[in-house]
């Protein structure tokens, strides 16, 4: 597992967006923009309700990728090649509203119930970091 440096914790810790691909059935790259997070071990955080399509991308096939990238410089960013570890219920529902206190200045995040499947967290193993910017 490679470490994210300190130096750009901060993409993870205020209103920035990733773009996360996952794999298609037919190998073809599927890209979504998401809330990012990441936990104290360093692994990169997902949220999203259990039933989309990257919940059931990386389901069945593990292997992931996303770019961070600082809105206030599109230069400085940090890309991650890495493998989903867990998917998980637990904690996705406090996890789903702290991002939504972080992204959209709410205390509970609007859409609970709403989008089919219980929230899920998918916990990504950071194996190749590329940072550019610092």
């Amino acid at each position: 597992m490679e470490s994210i440096p300190e130096s750009f914790h901060d993409l993870f810790e205020r209103e920035t967006f990733a773009s996360f691909a996952t794999l298609m059935a037919d190998g073809t790259p599927q890209v979504t923009p998401v809330w990012i997070d990441r936990d104290e071990s360093g692994h990169v955080l997902v949220n999203t309700a259990r039933g989309r399509l990257k919940e059931r991308n990386v389901e069945r096939d593990s292997k992931v990728g996303l770019c961070v990238m600082d809105p206030d410089d599109p230069y400085r960013y940090v890309s991650v090649r890495g493998e989903v570890v867990e998917v998980t219920e637990d904690g996705a529902v406090e996890q789903i509203d702290e991002l939504a206190r972080r992204y959209m200045d709410v205390e509970e995040y609007p859409n609970h119930g709403e989008e089919g499947g219980p929230r899920v967290i998918i916990r990504i193993r950071p194996d190749r970091v590329v940072t550019s910017g610092e």
